[in-house]
């Protein structure tokens, strides 16, 4: 038997769990799938598999050879796809992880653009706004918005990811308007279950003052959708990303909360592994996105124009009740 083919067969039992769904995922029988993970573990003198009516468990000897034997298929996918890059047209599967809001809004038109160069490419996407292990999961690409930790992954930079605080007008018109960071504790805060700033908000003033302020409020979700859903509901004041509610902010669906005070600001990074020899997948697809999205964010177009109005004095209802 090929051993290749029986390196790969094992491994794909283990990564999908099943000898049923490594069949359909390798194109194979599940009976050629089994005759490969059997000559593999004949050729090796161990058993890899401890098999039961219900489950696969990896033996000791299984857990050593899968680790290396992914190992090894990797680096064979890298060599085709170094060759591949030769000719320009990358293959296979490219398999990405990005938020969801950014992902539905901005992402998956790119992906679409880069498809059309590239039809004979697969692309796998998820969409989640849980923090997940690169590597452990398997993912090509990920896509992150915010401050990156250290780690050994390797992050290029795509665009900033401005932040901005809004209400909606019939929220603001209900509770008023705060006209000072400290203001805000007297306001419902939808808060961001993911937030690495907690139940605060740090915002810097014109002159450079900074405030942190303590917030409150009756909604958490670890979702940037639900948070816009519950801002034009009225239900409180948000800080969220232009890239989610610049819109919202340009037809006056929300309104800017203290456009003088300046949230801090966020990236676009893209995030992938460290290889010596970089997939073309994964490099052709980075720069198109750092083309696509280089200079001023196509996202911030639409409400710059209105903070700076809403930043006038003269902008702002006289008549407006202030917290």
């Amino acid at each position: 038997m090929d051993r290749l083919l029986g390196m790969e067969s094992f491994v794909k039992v283990v990564e999908e769990g099943s000898f049923a769904a490594a069949a359909d995922a390798l194109g194979l029988s599940r009976a050629m799938i089994s005759k490969h993970v059997g000559a593999l573990e004949d050729r090796l003198g161990a058993r890899l598999l401890q098999r039961t009516t219900r489950r696969l468990s990896l033996t000791e000897a299984g857990r050593a050879y899968f680790e290396r034997a992914r190992e090894v298929l990797a680096q064979i996918a890298e060599a085709e796809d170094l060759t591949a890059s030769l000719q320009s047209a990358p293959r296979g599967t490219l398999r990405l992880n990005c938020s969801t809001g950014f992902g539905v809004r901005h992402l998956s038109p790119a992906l679409a653009a880069f498809q059309a160069q590239y039809p004979d490419l697969r692309v796998d996407l998820t969409l989640s706004d849980r923090i997940i292990d690169l590597v452990e999961e398997g993912y090509d690409l990920v896509i992150r918005i915010g401050i990156l930790q250290d780690s050994a992954l390797i992050a290029r930079r795509l665009a900033p990811a401005r932040l901005v605080l809004c209400a909606a007008p019939a929220y603001l018109a209900a509770r008023g308007e705060p006209a000072h960071p400290d203001a805000l504790r007297e306001h419902n805060w939808l808060s961001y279950a993911y937030s690495s700033a907690g139940d605060e908000v740090h915002l810097t003033g014109p002159d450079g003052t900074r405030a942190t302020v303590a917030v409150s409020g009756n909604f958490v979700t670890n979702n940037g959708d639900a948070m816009r859903a519950a801002a034009l509901a009225g239900q409180g004041i948000v800080l969220l990303p232009t890239f989610a509610v610049g819109q919202d902010i340009a037809d006056g669906a929300l309104r800017v909360v203290l456009p003088q005070w300046r949230p801090p600001e966020l990236t676009v990074h893209a995030v992938y592994p460290v290889n010596r020899h970089l997939a073309a997948k994964v490099r052709l697809f980075v720069d198109f996105l750092a083309e696509r999205f280089r200079g001023e964010p196509p996202w911030d177009a639409c409400w710059l124009a209105a903070r700076a109005a809403d930043a006038r004095p003269e902008a702002r209802p006289s008549a407006r009740r202030r917290a």
